[in-house]
């Protein structure tokens, strides 16, 4: 399938203009609009409260980014249902268990597996699709966990993938490794000198492997 310049493609240009991972990039920034709108919009929605609380509100990650927002009311409103079920478990004696998962992360998953797809099927046989592979070409490209769903897709099965983006991210996988193993090699005592050698990126390349490898942002 010919892919189009949709806002898919335009997000992945801006995202990609940026450093880190752009699918990273796309979901912090999706993620922060949805919680916006589910405080000004879906606080009275029956069946959204009924999730939220099912799940017991946020995970801790997502839940943490409720105190930036300044919806108090609504924080509150959404807050004091999940407190009441946890007081009446106390009161029986019995561990509150959720009965489903974080809004956010449901949210973000859906949004994940549509920009994966969406990368799968440029082949950049196209125009607009060799415009797509040298935009993305030109950023960091994406985080291992990111990687690690392009390759399989969410019921386990290995999807089909343009070579292009296979050898841009294991090439630069490859390259990352070699740099650690330099930076962990000319750390060793007596080897200041060549360390010092090293360039700005490479003294600190352990930085860069960690949120390489966990994903997000600093």
């Amino acid at each position: 399938m010919a892919v189009e310049r949709h806002i898919n493609f335009f997000e992945l240009q801006k995202a990609a203009a940026c450093p880190g991972c752009p699918l990273c990039r796309i979901a912090a920034d999706r993620e922060r609009r949805y919680i916006d709108n589910m405080l000004f919009e879906h606080v009275s929605d029956r069946g959204f409260r009924a999730a939220y609380r099912a799940a017991g509100g946020f995970c801790g990650a997502h839940g943490k980014r409720l105190e930036s927002f300044r919806d108090g009311l609504a924080v509150a409103i959404l807050s004091r249902d999940i407190l009441e079920d946890r007081i009446d478990s106390f009161k029986k004696r019995k561990p509150w268990l959720p009965r489903g998962r974080c809004p956010v992360c449901v949210e973000r998953d859906h949004l994940e597996e549509e920009y994966l797809g969406f990368l799968a099927e440029s082949t950049g046989n196209s125009k607009d699709e060799g415009d797509l592979r040298e935009i993305f070409t030109s950023s960091d490209g994406l985080c291992i966990p990111h990687y690690g769903k392009l390759l399989i897709t969410p019921k386990g099965k290995p999807r089909k993938l343009p070579q292009w983006i296979v050898d841009f991210h294991e090439e630069k996988f490859l390259a990352l490794l070699n740099r650690t193993g330099q930076y962990i090699e000319f750390s060793a005592y007596g080897r200041q000198e060549e360390f010092a050698a090293l360039s700005r990126e490479d003294q600190v390349v352990w930085k860069e492997i960690a949120v390489k490898l966990r994903g997000g942002f600093d």
